[in-house]
C-alpha cells in the first residue's frame, strides 16, 4: 500500500531564526530589509506578530510599512482592527485582534475577504482570531530585552516564508 502525498500543510518548509536588536534603529534596519525582500516576492505574505504589550509589534509594523513607501503617519488599528494601505507595487493591511473577546469576532467583522485577496497582511494578536486566519508564512515573536534591545523570534511556515527570509537574510 502506497502512502499518500503529503498534503501541502505537512509539505511546507519550517525555518527558524533569533534575531537581537538592540536598539529601534536595528529594528528599522529590519524592516527596510524585510520591505525588500517583500518586494521581490510580491507581497503576498501574511505575517502574524506575537509578543506582549510594548513588545515593539506595532513599531516594526510602522517602519516596514514607511520602508515601503507609506507617506505620513501610520495609526495602530488597536481601535480600528484594519488599517489598509495602497502600496506602489501591492495592498498591505495592518490588522490588530488585541480587543476581540472571541474568535467569532473575525467573522462577524467581515474580515475574510481581504485575507482572500493578494498583498501583505500584518495581523497582531493573531490568536485572538484563533481558527479564523489562514496560515501564515511567518509568526514573528517579539519580546523586550531591556529598555531598547528586542528579541525576534523568527518562523517561516511556507515556501513563500523561507524565500522571503533568504532574500531578507541577504548574503
Amino acid at each position: 500500500m502506497n502512502p499518500e502525498p503529503p498534503s501541502p500543510v505537512t509539505a511546507a518548509v519550517t525555518t527558524s531564526h533569533s534575531l537581537l536588536w538592540n536598539s529601534e534603529a536595528d529594528t528599522q534596519a529590519f524592516a527596510a530589509r524585510l520591505a525588500d525582500a517583500l518586494q521581490a516576492v510580491g507581497g503576498n505574505v501574511l505575517i502574524a506578530l506575537h509578543g506582549d504589550l510594548g513588545a515593539g509589534k506595532t513599531t516594526l509594523v510602522r517602519h516596514l510599512l514607511h520602508a515601503l513607501g507609506v507617506t505620513g503617519r501610520v495609526k495602530s488599528p488597536t481601535y480600528a482592527v484594519v488599517e489598509s494601505y495602497a502600496l506602489p507595487a501591492f495592498a498591505a493591511w495592518h490588522l490588530d485582534f488585541y480587543r476581540f473577546n472571541d474568535p467569532q469576532e473575525f467573522e462577524d467583522a467581515g474580515l475574510r475577504d481581504i485575507f482572500a485577496s493578494p498583498g501583505l497582511k500584518l495581523v497582531e494578536w493573531p490568536d485572538k482570531a484563533a481558527g479564523h486566519l489562514p496560515a501564515a508564512d511567518w509568526q514573528l515573536h517579539l519580546s523586550s530585552a531591556g529598555d531598547t534591545c528586542r528579541t525576534a523570534e523568527l518562523r517561516g511556515h511556507s515556501a513563500r516564508g523561507a524565500q522571503l527570509w533568504s532574500v531578507c537574510a541577504g548574503p
